[in-house]
């Protein structure tokens, strides 16, 4: 009787591998999560890995970016920008007073260089070449028009350029700076004159363009304030140990010089043989190179859903399009208007 009894359990146990086995074939395959996104439209998180995102997430990021900054006012643009060179009054204190305390070791002497940059770029106000790169994808893409961009770039550089004249202004007629940072200081300006041949001046701020437009890239990247931080400090304290030409500090050093009423060249000699290249300088290296670099490897179908601009519209209009299909948040005070 046992034995009998014995047989019916292997068929028992086959049909229960049975049945698991059409239970796991009829399981529907796992959902692939939608990428998370900000009320701009862009994403919060990677798709493949949460906390690290694709070039292509990136890319979206800036754009998203990019709009939101095309799309400010005059108003908001100029004051953003205004601020944003009177803070640059910040690295030329800092780096004069350095200069003072170790003036054989640049390494040293550049420590707290960075510390206007961080003002600006984490407190998101407009530089040139800082906050200029992002629009720039955006006319790269039609996305925006080249009269736009112009506007914004001519808005910020005339009101970066006003902020860092009285910063300098106030920094030649005070004592905030001690008898010794005044000379230190004042010397800045005339190194960028004596740097060399015109096509000196414009290379050194061709790298340090590059330098800075990468930052604009790798902030986007980053998903802390933490490592936006160090990414800022450690890229201009680079620029003020190779000695790069930035076009802001460059104004502030040529001010601060001109106030002064040092001896040494002109203003008009100044702005000839140190600004002028520093400004084309940085403008090829840190808006053109690194942007056509990054768009190279940018396939414009990968966003259908954009309505990209005609190029009647790119060349001539005050157009810019939305990058994502998500409308900009209003805020309250204007909504219903």
């Amino acid at each position: 009787m046992a034995r009998h009894g014995s047989r019916p359990l292997p068929q028992i146990q086959h049909s229960e591998r049975r049945n698991a086995l059409s239970d796991e074939e009829e399981q529907p395959a796992p959902e692939i999560r939608d990428v998370d996104r900000a009320a701009s439209g862009g994403p919060r998180a990677g798709w493949a890995i949460g906390d690290r995102f694709s070039w292509e997430e990136i890319h979206q990021r800036l754009l998203a970016s990019a709009d939101e900054e095309i799309s400010s006012s005059v108003r908001e643009m100029f004051f953003s920008g205004f601020t944003a060179g009177f803070a640059i009054a910040l690295t030329f204190v800092a780096y004069a007073v350095g200069r003072v305390q170790f003036p054989e070791n640049r390494f040293l002497a550049a420590l707290l260089y960075p510390i206007g940059f961080l003002y600006i770029i984490l407190g998101r106000y407009q530089l040139f070449t800082e906050n200029t790169l992002p629009p720039v994808k955006l006319v790269m893409t039609r996305l925006a028009s080249l009269p736009l961009l112009l506007r914004l770039w001519g808005v910020v550089l005339i009101a970066n350029i006003a902020g860092a004249a009285l910063g300098a202004y106030i920094l030649a007629h005070t004592h905030v700076l001690s008898p010794d940072a005044i000379k230190a200081g004042a010397t800045f300006a005339q190194q960028g004159f004596e740097t060399g041949r015109w096509w000196d001046a414009f290379f050194k701020a061709v790298f340090a363009g590059w330098l800075v437009a990468g930052v604009v890239w790798i902030n986007v990247a980053a998903r802390d304030t933490i490592s936006r931080l160090v990414i800022v400090y450690i890229v201009f304290y680079m620029v003020a140990v190779a000695d790069l030409f930035h076009v802001i500090t460059a104004a502030a050093d040529l001010f601060f010089f001109v106030f002064l009423q040092a001896p040494g060249p002109g203003l008009i000699s100044l702005v000839h043989r140190f600004w002028l290249p520093v400004l084309l300088g940085n403008t090829v290296g840190g808006v053109m190179l690194f942007a056509f670099s990054a768009y190279a490897q940018t396939e414009q179908r990968r966003y259908p859903e954009v309505r990209i601009l005609t190029l009647r519209e790119l060349l001539f209009s005050m157009k810019g399009g939305r990058p994502f299909k998500t409308p900009r948040p209003r805020p309250p005070w204007k909504k219903g208007s």
